[in-house]
């Protein structure tokens, strides 16, 4: 059976590197540029204090994260679409790392959404809960991208694999997909090698995730070999 979309690999492409782009943008915003204005790593009290002080962009940095996994859900079914072509099993197991992926994504905003409720209390003890949500956050947050890295390197077997695609963008997701394991895993269990661990696996993920959502936005498929992988769909 075949989706609309299946007939139209190039606006299929494009739409998923669309999506990808805006998870992207927004991801990068919330939790690079609004997170690091206002956590302050190690320091929940000041942190709290922060937020107190900048109500408006903790929520506009939580809608932001909200956003992310509703658009990652739409991104993900389209994209699996696209590359169950290159192997039903292997995009099947692509397709349950990144639900579960996203679920536990969902569950950390839950945790993020806790913070300023409980940080504007003004209790000392409101101010303890919301230092441990932003930790529940975190920790959630960093399994959800165990997951995402074992789904970057599913996503990128399927792209070296499928022939439509360019086999060293696969192999760039895979890297991208070994460095969200490294960074996430010592994040949970050796915080010490995270922080000298992070530009290399930053630079990894950027190269590996940027050249994915560029090529699928820019350049799309290789119609003829997308045609010739239908008899075997």
């Amino acid at each position: 059976m075949t989706s609309r979309l299946d007939e139209r690999p190039q606006l299929h492409a494009r739409a998923v590197g669309f999506l990808y782009l805006l998870v992207i943008l927004l991801g990068g915003f919330s939790e690079g540029y609004l997170r690091s204005a206002l956590v302050v790593p190690g320091d929940a009290a000041a942190t709290v204090a922060r937020l107190v002080a900048a109500p408006d962009l903790w929520r506009l940095g939580t809608a932001a994260n909200l956003a992310v996994v509703l658009i990652a859900v739409v991104q993900l079914w389209l994209e699996y679409l696209l590359l169950r072509r290159a192997g039903r099993n292997l995009a099947l197991l692509f397709l349950l790392l990144n639900a579960v992926s996203l679920a536990v994504e969902a569950v950390s905003k839950v945790f993020e959404l806790m913070v300023l409720p409980l940080a504007t209390d003004g209790g000392a003890s409101a101010h303890a809960m919301a230092a441990m949500a932003l930790v529940g956050h975190d920790i959630a947050f960093n399994v959800a991208l165990v997951f995402f890295g074992m789904t970057c390197l599913a996503s990128g077997a399927l792209v070296f694999r499928s022939g439509y695609l360019p086999r060293g963008v696969g192999l760039l997701m895979q890297a991208a997909g070994g460095a969200y394991l490294a960074l996430t895993l010592s994040n949970l269990f050796a915080p010490a090698f995270a922080g000298a661990a992070s530009p290399v696996c930053f630079a990894l993920i950027l190269a590996g995730e940027g050249a994915m959502c560029l090529w699928l936005l820019i350049m799309g498929v290789d119609r003829d070999r997308w045609a010739g992988k239908r008899a075997m769909f």
